[in-house]
């Protein structure tokens, strides 16, 4: 009989993949997998454990599922596991189980309900992903570095940071997640991971206007008397803009937080 373990990890995708490693390895039935915190269930004859994340273990599972998967699958994994759904790793860890399990490529079979799942969360988050790099508004500060705060529903900071990078190439800038506290930071030469000891109201429309250069203001000031001329009442088809526009993203558009 398989011993039965509840996995705690570090919240790292290299993380989770060593829960993997060390389930293959010691011959685990793993019944549940949680980052730190979590709350794992109660589980009868199971042995709740911390697993040390060990890059190199993480690698080897990744290089083993690189020769059994599809690029879009593992692309499904790594987005499936930043959508932070409660209970992800678990239908990662059935979805991978499954492709190695198998002599064909089966990372596409969505009859299978893991993989499904794992299609289902990442598309979500491929729609944020988009969405942010729609949304997101810069200001400049007065210490001349472009600032934008997002609040994304998923973890996709990760993901769009080549898409800033490629776009504003330029000029230094800030995109930062207060929702998980923390941020990317461009300064012409490379991306970091930073965090910051911010006032919640920093860098979302409607800030002290403290913060920002006043060419910035003025700016803003000139963007919300062209958008109010040009925004023809009798036109106007509401329900059609919040189809295309959630209501929750117009925190981040300076055409919209300026007619308050």
């Amino acid at each position: 009989m398989e011993q039965q373990a509840v996995h705690i990890y570090d919240g790292t995708l290299e993380g989770f993949l060593c829960c993997v490693f060390t389930a293959y390895e010691e011959k685990l039935k793993v019944v549940d997998i949680k980052p730190p915190g979590g709350q794992a269930g109660q589980q009868l004859f199971s042995e709740s454990r911390e697993v040390i994340t060990e890059p190199e273990k993480a690698k080897r599972v990744w290089t083993s599922l690189k020769k059994k998967a599809s690029p879009a699958g593992l692309r499904d994994l790594k987005w499936a596991f930043l959508s932070e759904i409660l209970g992800m790793e678990m239908h990662m860890f059935s979805m991978i189980r499954y492709i190695l399990a198998e002599n064909v490529p089966v990372d596409r079979d969505f009859s299978h309900p893991a993989v499904l799942k794992v299609a289902q969360a990442a598309k979500k988050v491929g729609r944020e992903k988009h969405r942010m790099e729609a949304f997101v508004r810069f200001r400049l500060t007065k210490d001349e570095v472009y600032f934008a705060a997002i609040e994304p529903d998923f973890n996709v900071l990760p993901l769009i940071k080549s898409h800033f990078k490629n776009r504003y190439a330029d000029q230094k800038w800030i995109i930062y997640d207060l929702k998980r506290n923390f941020g990317i930071a461009w300064d012409l030469s490379e991306i970091n991971y930073i965090t910051l000891d911010l006032n919640p109201a920093i860098g979302i429309s409607g800030a002290p206007e403290t913060y920002f250069h006043t060419s910035e203001i003025a700016f803003q000031q000139l963007w919300n008397q062209y958008f109010t001329s040009t925004n023809i009442k009798s036109r106007a088809n509401s329900k059609l803009h919040v189809q295309h526009l959630p209501k929750r993203y117009w925190k981040y558009l300076t055409e919209k937080n300026l007619q308050k």
